[in-house]
């Protein structure tokens, strides 16, 4: 599989036109800091390349590759967990932007688990979370209205402990040799890295509060918060709101101007009237026909993975004399999620919507966790709706922000969740928190977002059973993922000993045989326990005076989905590969699949479901597509097996 580290813009869900930008991505000097000494002899005002280490020790790397992974240069899979990168950089804003007082700002997609940032030796600022995005000012640490080119040198270190288990870490292992379902560790930086030029005050992102909610599609409205960053005190500015479908301008609001309040607030039409929909061009109005109700209600054009419609929005400040001071371009799809029918159902704009979804872990063999380039996500949707899934589970993974940037343009349905951590501590809740929450805001305002799952299969939480303080923290994060954002449901601990959850989810690798006896009522779903006994819902706990713990059970009504299964490997592939199951060829394995979902939803109970996986990584062999991104079923095949599926859920609700 080629790399590249082509220099797309990272974050096109959120871009200012005419941005000025610089890619950091690329060679980097690097060392290993074995004995931690690096800190107190002062590397970051030495320079590494005057850093006398051993000479066989890599010096470059190339980032945004971790040193595990062959893309790297360096590909050594051995611990080392604290490391040292460095590279020179150039302040590049314009005269006229240092003149309007802009500010510099180096942002890091994910840097895995802490980093210390210094330039030309100044210390500049330090994030701790290995998943979730962060940013600094550079502005005053670079010389003031310069207009001679200089070199700054800035230097980073990473700490990321190898066998931590309060770290959440996710699959990424902490023990020598990769077992089972854990794979190699991914350490340092492994997202992308950029230069950024942009206005004193500004429009923020949704990870600095600006929140864009359109699941009021009988309404029609658009709720917007939308913040400003870098305000004085009485700095007067306004806000305004653009949207437009198609090249079609729908409504561009008032001019809102702020009160103390750092925000505005918008409650924004989003209906077309009949003049502006003759204005559509024939091309849009063929692929989204006026008198599809799938496409359309109350004339609010709907997102959905058929159509996946998305409005664009340009939000636009103004300081007090009216000048425009900054615009972002962003988009947004109408879709509303409702799980609380009663009926069993979860609803996509209104109607039972059957979710047909792929358990997604986003590893590549050269690269690991990074994507290999900037389409290789756009590639994995693409292969993923070619079989007929419409959505997937990201797996114990936050993302590149590009996945759900393609998502939302491509139609595909996304479940977000974090890394977990392995052992139950006040330090893991102290990281954990941090981490979700942050996910949470970076991903709050894609449509293609409908789920959040903060743990999985009790990972971090071992003693659910009979431990009230590990059972108060998953409440504690869903009333906090409620309070910020109340339109998707909340799925607490995927697959089991479920505490406080809006779905009841439930994980089986049985065969065919044991899907058919594990679906074929609600009781069998809701009251089988996992082989190692685990329950669906927590029991009560009684102490020394009575009910200490209430615990929880199904709610009647709420949505039931299977949301691991599968795992179907095929023999012979390597001798260390491992699987739930074995199929003997391709042809078994397509047979196997077939049966084990047909068995699944043949009593109409389950909403949807999420198969295990989309594709082979390192010794876990169980994709329906190889490491490699090759078919090991026909597409078409599959995607005839996963039509019949979503066809019989379907036929049950009628």
């Amino acid at each position: 599989m080629p790399v590249s580290t082509d220099e797309h813009y990272p974050r096109p869900d959120f871009q200012r036109p005419d941005l000025q930008w610089q890619s950091l991505n690329g060679q980097w000097d690097f060392l290993f800091d074995d004995k931690d000494i690096g800190l107190s002899h002062q590397w970051h005002k030495q320079g590494l390349q005057d850093i006398d280490v051993d000479k066989d020790s890599p010096r470059t790397i190339q980032v945004p590759f971790v040193f595990q992974s062959e893309a790297s240069g360096i590909h050594l899979e051995e611990v080392h967990e604290t490391l040292w990168y460095e590279r020179m950089i150039q302040d590049i804003r314009t005269d006229g932007e240092k003149h309007d007082g802009y500010r510099l700002q180096l942002r890091f997609g994910a840097v895995d688990y802490a980093a210390k940032i210094w330039l030309d030796g100044s210390f500049i600022g330090e994030h701790r979370g290995g998943h979730v995005p962060f940013d600094l000012d550079l502005t005053d640490a670079v010389s003031p209205q310069s207009k001679s080119e200089r070199d700054y040198r800035l230097t980073v270190r990473v700490f990321d402990s190898a066998t931590d288990l309060t770290q959440p870490r996710g699959k990424q292992y902490w023990k020598p040799k990769l077992e089972s379902i854990y794979y190699t560790p991914s350490s340092g930086i492994w997202q992308d890295v950029w230069l950024e030029s942009v206005p004193p005050l500004r429009l923020a992102d949704s990870s600095h509060g600006t929140i864009i909610r359109s699941q009021d599609i009988e309404g029609g409205k658009l709720d917007a918060r939308i913040v400003v960053f870098g305000r004085r005190a009485g700095q007067q500015c306004s806000v305004q709101l653009e949207t437009s479908l198609s090249g079609t301008v729908v409504k561009t609001s008032d001019k809102k101007k702020l009160p103390q309040e750092n925000f505005a607030r918008f409650n924004h039409n989003m209906r077309l009237s009949n003049e502006q929909m003759e204005k559509l061009s024939g091309n849009f109005l063929r692929s989204n026909p006026p008198s599809d109700a799938a496409c359309w209600r109350n004339d609010v054009a709907l997102w959905s993975p058929e159509h996946p419609t998305l409005y664009d929005l340009t939000l636009r400040l103004f300081d007090a004399e009216d000048k425009l001071l900054d615009e972002v371009h962003t988009t947004t799809g109408m879709r509303s999620i409702n799980w609380t029918k009663g009926d069993e159902s979860l609803r996509l704009n209104g109607r039972p919507y059957f979710q047909a979804l792929f358990l997604d872990q986003g590893y590549w063999p050269e690269t690991l966790m990074t994507p290999p380039d900037s389409k290789s996500l756009k590639k994995d949707i693409e292969l993923s709706k070619a079989m007929g899934f419409n959505g997937c589970r990201k797996h114990q993974k936050v993302e590149d922000p590009l996945f759900m940037y393609y998502a939302d343009q491509l139609g595909f349905l996304v479940w977000g969740e974090m890394a977990s951590a392995f052992r139950f501590s006040v330090d893991m809740i102290e990281r954990f928190d941090q981490e979700w929450m942050e996910m949470v805001r970076r991903d709050i305002n894609h449509p293609c977002i409908v789920a959040w799952t903060p743990a999985n299969e009790s990972w971090g939480y071992p003693d659910l059973k009979n431990n009230t303080r590990q059972r108060d923290h998953l409440r504690s994060l869903y009333y906090s993922t409620k309070a910020l954002d109340p339109t998707r449901p909340i799925n607490d601990n995927c697959g089991w000993e479920h505490v406080l959850s809006d779905l009841s989810t439930f994980h089986d690798y049985a065969d065919a045989d044991g899907m058919a006896e594990r679906c074929r009522n609600f009781r069998s779903i809701l009251e089988q326990p996992w082989p190692t006994q685990k329950q669906m819902f927590v029991k009560p706990i009684y102490g020394a005076n009575g009910l200490y713990d209430p615990g929880t059970q199904h709610k009647p009504g709420a949505p039931i989905l299977c949301t691991e299964f599968g795992g179907v490997r095929v023999a012979g592939k390597q001798k260390d590969g491992w699987g739930y199951t074995t199929a003997d060829d391709s042809s078994d394995l397509l047979k196997r699949v077939e049966k084990i979902i047909t068995a699944t939803v043949k009593s109409g109970i389950v909403c949807g479901f999420v198969w295990t996986q989309l594709t082979d990584i390192l010794q876990e062999e169980n994709g329906l597509y190889t490491y490699e991104r090759e078919e090991k079923v026909p597409a078409e095949r599959m995607r005839a097996v996963i039509d019949a599926a979503r066809e019989t859920y379907y036929d049950h609700q009628t």
